[in-house]
């Protein structure tokens, strides 16, 4: 019998249904708001009236792909939804696309053109097109003899930059030759990816030997980490500070020769806190991973990004005025209102 692929309405009460009896039926069983909402089409395969095969796409995120394990087509099936799947993406002008997925088809995505770009013992992270992780290393900045050097690395979001995130870097830079600055890229914040990383750049931009670049779309973020594929019994961060550490250490580590990862003490952020033990965990010995006090502000406290953020809500500045280089303390007066604009349509200040 002919299989030919059709589109499969989610909104239709009883599509879904046999949409996620199916996948359950594979085991995947999170069908939570947080990831079937970030659908944009849905596509399956029957055979009769059974559901045979499935597969989703998000922006650029292949998700809840599917195949019934039955039967000597199940290889066929998989190539036909996911080579239909990555067609529609080209027809879009989308053409790098990237699945997260149980690690155990990493190897049916590898056979169809996809490149893994770090694994976990349950999850795997893979791309395909362009411009690809090989492009965005290439066209980072590199300096002379770079391999004989010392070089050091921080992520960071800097929600927005701090005098927190300076000393960091300050750090990092009086004990390396060079340091890369990894700004996260999901414009998921409170400031946007493009402020952040304009604040970070103008708060570093005397430090002779810093380079702050976009992480892009290989640092990780939680809001972009789908978690439908993974076991009831666990959370997403688990898997999703170990695959960001692994895409680090694997992938962007090597090919710029660092050697050193900066991370700030996180005594407020448990989320936080557990990336810095993932971090430990999985980059040395090739990587290894100082972990520096937080700075504190002129009455002891910590200084973090979330007070000034509330501080940005509250609309008084004057309590966090030693926490933040000019720029930043600049940029936060001029755009007050629009700011506490965006936390009043509904934008969160809450997290690291």
């Amino acid at each position: 019998m002919y299989e030919s692929i059709v589109d499969l309405n989610l909104n239709d009460a009883k599509v879904r249904t046999k949409w996620q009896a199916f996948l359950k039926s594979l085991g995947i069983a999170n069908f939570s708001d947080r990831e079937v909402d970030k659908i944009d089409f849905t596509i399956g395969i029957y055979n009769g009236d059974e559901l045979v095969a499935t597969g989703s796409a998000a922006g650029n995120v292949l998700k809840y792909v599917g195949v019934c394990n039955k039967g000597v087509t199940t290889g066929s099936r998989f190539n036909a939804i996911v080579g239909e799947l990555v067609n529609r993406l080209f027809q879009q002008q989308v053409f790098h696309i990237f699945v997260f997925t149980k690690k155990k088809y990493s190897e049916s995505f590898q056979h169809i053109g996809f490149e893994q770009l770090g694994d976990t013992d349950v999850a795997a992270f893979l791309e395909m097109g362009g411009p690809n992780i090989h492009d965005y290393l290439n066209d980072l900045l590199k300096v002379p003899n770079q391999q004989y050097q010392q070089i050091g690395a921080v992520v960071m979001n800097a929600n927005p930059f701090t005098l927190g995130h300076r000393y960091l870097v300050e750090k990092a830079a009086k004990e390396n030759d060079f340091v890369y600055v990894f700004v996260v890229s999901a414009n998921t914040s409170l400031f946007s990816a493009d402020e952040r990383l304009q604040l970070v750049r103008e708060g570093l931009s005397d430090l002779d030997n810093v380079v702050v670049v976009a992480g892009g779309d290989y640092m990780v973020s939680y809001a972009t980490f789908p978690a439908y594929f993974l076991p009831d019994n666990v959370t997403a961060t688990d898997y999703q500070t170990a695959l960001d550490a692994r895409v680090f250490k694997i992938q962007i580590a090597p090919a710029l020769h660092i050697t050193t990862r900066y991370v700030g003490s996180e005594p407020l952020s448990k989320t936080t806190n557990q990336y810095n033990q993932a971090l430990k965990r999985e980059l040395p010995p090739d990587v290894q991973v100082v972990e520096v006090p937080r700075k504190q502000d002129q009455t002891g406290a910590v200084i973090t990004a979330t007070r000034v953020r509330k501080a940005i809500k509250a609309g008084d500045l004057s309590n966090i005025i030693e926490s933040l280089p000019s720029s930043t303390y600049d940029f936060i007066k001029e755009n007050l209102h629009e700011l506490q604009a965006r936390i009043t349509k509904g934008m969160t200040i809450d997290g690291n």
